[in-house]
């Protein structure tokens, strides 16, 4: 079966890669030209441990890039799928366009995949009125499914061959077909069901993670106020064989848990309390990180913001992902207060994305006196006794010293 991978972002290309490697027929399409080009030279386009090798044995294997649409048999979506800030509901602007461009080249019986996150229903809502609108029959001119990605940026190789997969269809008898081309290199197990609850999984997965942050985030908050030790309470705590607390930290990031929780919010307000309630907790908490960088700065007479680094651009360590990025969200939450100046150094980040980036980590920690651990990177384990003489700020519990700040 030859398969077209559409969007070769971070999930999209390991995804194409990793058939590829694994004897299945592949084309990756991207509608920006010079991603393409770049893939077509020989190079990946984002860091990620085992990508090169992976993308070097894809390559061997002769898998083809594209930015225009290629017939296929089976065509995997794998674009974004962002949220209105305002409504809360899902934007599938992205996904309807991919499944338009399949309908102008596919043939009879071709099955489209939506690897993207979607929300409960957005197939029903958005995707089958579009493919009915252009006189295709489902079922029969064309198949629909959803097989939501289950990876995460810095174990996305490991990953994609070892988790669980879910595979949502119309019919036992395509969901098996796609489940034959994902057995090629999934060792997780395959489970199939229908294409709701497939929505509805991902959604809920993501979700669960948010809302047991936000937990994290509100004791953090709670032991500030009264002087005790989150980390050490949510250790002890987690000694209870049914307690599992995850960590606090400046806030939520990345494409997956940031994002996700708001399309069940945007859907359903009325039935979403708990659940968009954690949202604003772990939203807040980079203006929470500012508010203990005014504090320690007027604990030592630091008068000058320059004075402060933010150690971490990207959203979690060890990935040059910047998407919804705490930092990012704290350095917007000081322009809106007019205050600048503060300096940001990220050794995973290659890219100018903000004023004061520093490149050389030697400059960046010789120009400030406060350092704000923003994210754990390996770099920063190795390089953590040059901070010995600085004060830390360290909101991911990773610097070893005995007298550092924390949440």
């Amino acid at each position: 079966m030859k398969v077209s991978v559409i969007g070769l972002g971070y999930i999209g290309l390991p995804t194409a890669l990793m058939m590829a490697s694994h004897g299945v027929e592949v084309i990756g399409v991207d509608f920006n030209k010079n991603l393409v080009e770049t893939l077509r030279g020989g190079h990946t386009t984002f860091q990620e441990e085992g990508l090169d090798e992976l993308f070097k044995n894809a390559l061997e294997s002769g898998i083809e890039f594209s930015s225009e649409y290629k017939k296929a048999d089976m065509y995997i979506v794998a674009v974004p799928t962002p949220y209105d800030k305002a409504s809360k509901k899902i934007d599938a602007t992205y996904v309807v366009s991919a499944i338009k461009e399949v309908m102008k080249i596919c043939d009879k019986g071709a099955i489209v995949v939506i690897e993207s996150t979607i929300s409960p229903g957005t197939i029903d809502r958005f995707i089958r009125p579009v493919i009915e609108e252009n006189n295709f029959k489902i079922g029969e001119d064309i198949h629909i499914a959803h097989a939501p990605e289950r990876i995460i940026p810095g174990n996305m190789i490991y990953e994609l061959k070892h988790n669980s997969r879910t595979i949502g269809a119309d019919s036992k008898e395509i969901a098996e077909q796609i489940k034959e081309v994902y057995v090629s290199f999934c060792q997780g197990n395959i489970v199939t069901t229908d294409i709701r609850t497939a929505e509805m999984t991902k959604v809920v997965e993501n979700t669960f993670r948010d809302i047991n942050i936000a937990f994290a985030n509100e004791l953090a908050k709670i032991c500030r106020q009264d002087n005790m030790d989150v980390h050490e309470i949510i250790r002890i705590a987690n000694m209870h064989p049914r307690v599992n607390i995850l960590q606090p930290g400046p806030g939520v990031g990345g494409h997956c848990i940031s994002v996700d929780p708001w399309f069940l919010v945007g859907d359903y307000p009325g039935l979403t309390n708990l659940i968009h309630q954690a949202r604003k907790i772990n939203d807040s908490m980079p203006a929470f990180v500012l508010g203990r960088i005014a504090t320690i700065m007027k604990e030592h007479d630091i008068k000058d913001v320059s004075r402060v680094g933010l150690y971490g651009l990207t959203y979690k360590e060890d990935v040059d992902d910047v998407r919804e990025s705490p930092t990012l969200q704290l350095l917007e939450c000081m322009q809106r207060h007019l205050a600048q100046g503060i300096k940001v150094f990220d050794p995973m980040v290659t890219t100018k994305l903000v004023d004061n980036q520093y490149d050389d980590f030697d400059v960046f920690k010789r120009e400030v006196d406060l350092v704000v651990i923003m994210v754990g990177h390996s770099h920063l384990k190795q390089h953590i006794n040059e901070l010995k003489d600085k004060v830390i700020l360290d909101t991911r519990c990773v610097c070893p010293f005995e007298k550092v700040y924390r949440l």
